[in-house]
């Protein structure tokens, strides 16, 4: 889309609050002082203070920032033409907006907020994918209802991903994998054998002779990197999280709940998420995986980015892309379509435009829930237990995540992940059990909870809602 064409007829700026100022929101913020088309004049946070001091972080002088604890200072200081800093949506979501921007992190913040822009018609980018991943679908099909979208952002993953297929499947190719780069690189020293990913090196004893596929055999090659580098996180909460989303709105599926997130070098990619027929991991094709970009000091990055693998239909063409440098498999039966781009707040304007101008989501129109996030303990978890989600990754300690088909809540059904975070235990968990919805007691007045048997009655009967 030619959004400076569409500009240049003299459509006014597109008008925008952002509810949470953590690194997303200000990247966010930042980017909108030099953007022509979307203004961001209203910050949300926990208190006003907080959401002054964001706006202030990113260059608005004080003098210029209203702090509002009520609608109606809310409405004189975007009167006056201030910018807003808040600590509730509700003060701010009957003010001309269009978007509002949910990256709080917080399922149930996140979840309540939804309600509040959809209810009021405006158009939601849902940042927060713990929120997406509970009650995405139920969200944007009350959207539907009220003439407005529930949007993926662009800058995550998820939405990123959700395009990259759609082109793909556009221009006719047969996708045997998507995914993802992780968020952090696997950078190899080989000569001193050591391995550093998120500002954290750990010796790889061994690895140095594992740096490349060559004709190994993969699930051998990647059993072995994945032994030599276990001192490192090799299953990350928010790429199952991520990816769940991506499967609720292309109908992509998983080879296992865990993923196979093998350790590989981008020109790996397609030799190793593809049929085993071909020499790969996968058990079948359309599937949805992460990998952990492998490289040393001075190679090129994924850059947390996004890709496809397709078939190759064509030898000659195929022989041709790959002699310009294209990813194709060593067999010559598949190729990598990298786009290795992830740059969070920086690029969500275009989800906001597409949001307001087309009205259309950079995600799916009509989300499923095809899978839960569920949560599966990693030790003896006693009753009484609160399972505190935190950490940069929004982590719950003590649990694990898999990903499992959806299900409408029951007591005997596994509990979503970010429905479960920040609950308490009301009876033990043992080591190896999953997370029930009988083991969890929700607060009295969950929005995330009555959001969710919506959804559950919306998708799989009025009988389904617990």
């Amino acid at each position: 889309m030619n959004y400076h064409r569409y500009f240049a007829t003299g459509r006014p700026p597109v008008e925008t609050a952002i509810v949470g100022t953590g690194s997303f929101g200000r990247s966010f913020l930042l980017q909108a002082q030099h953007m022509k088309a979307v203004n961001a004049r209203i910050a949300v946070d926990v208190d006003s203070v907080a959401a002054a001091a964001a706006l202030r972080a990113v260059g608005i002088p004080a003098e210029r920032i209203r702090r509002c604890e009520t609608a109606e200072q809310a409405a004189a200081a975007w009167a006056a033409g201030h910018f807003l800093a808040a600590g509730d949506l509700a003060w701010v979501v009957d003010l001309p907006i269009d978007v509002v921007i949910e990256a709080t992190g917080h399922p149930e913040a996140g979840a309540r907020h939804g309600e509040l822009a959809i209810a009021a018609g405006r158009h939601l980018v849902l940042v927060s994918k713990e929120v997406d991943s509970v009650v995405g679908p139920e969200l944007a099909r009350r959207a539907r209802e009220k003439g407005v979208v529930v949007t993926p952002v662009d800058g995550d993953q998820p939405s990123l991903l959700i395009g990259l297929i759609s082109w793909a499947e556009v221009l006719g190719f047969e996708i045997v994998a998507a995914g993802k780069s992780s968020e952090y690189d696997f950078v190899l020293d080989a000569a001193e054998e050591a391995i550093t990913s998120n500002g954290r090196t750990v010796p790889a004893s061994g690895f140095a002779c594992l740096g490349r596929l060559g004709d190994s055999a993969a699930r051998e090659r990647v059993a072995a990197r994945s032994r030599a580098a276990a001192a490192l996180p090799q299953r990350a909460v928010p790429d199952l999280c991520e990816l769940l989303l991506v499967a609720n709105a292309t109908g992509l599926s998983f080879d296992r709940p865990d993923l196979h997130a093998p350790i590989a070098r981008i020109d790996e990619v397609a030799s190793l998420l593809c049929p085993a027929e071909d020499g790969g991991l996968l058990a079948g094709t359309g599937r949805l995986d992460v990998f952990h970009c492998l490289r040393g000091e001075h190679e090129v990055s994924a850059a947390g980015g996004v890709f496809v693998v397709v078939r190759c239909t064509n030898e000659e063409t195929w022989r041709i892309l790959a002699e310009k440098g294209h990813l194709v498999s060593r067999t010559g039966n598949h190729a990598t379509i990298l786009l290795p781009r992830h740059l969070l707040g920086l690029e969500a304007a275009t989800s906001v435009l597409e949001a307001a101008i087309h009205g259309a989501s950079t995600g799916a129109a009509v989300p499923k829930p095809r899978y839960d996030l569920v949560a599966r303990a990693e030790r003896d978890l006693p009753a009484g237990t609160v399972l505190a989600m935190g950490g940069h990754h929004h982590t719950i300690d003590g649990l694990g995540a898999e990903l499992q088909p959806a299900a409408p809540l029951s007591a005997a059904a596994p509990a979503p992940f970010y429905l479960a975070a920040n609950q308490r235990l009301i009876r033990a968990v043992r080591q190896g059990a999953l997370v029930t919805m009988a083991d969890i007691e929700v607060a009295s007045g969950s929005v995330l909870l009555a959001l969710r048997q919506a959804q559950d009655a919306a998708f799989f009967g009025p009988s389904a809602a617990a």
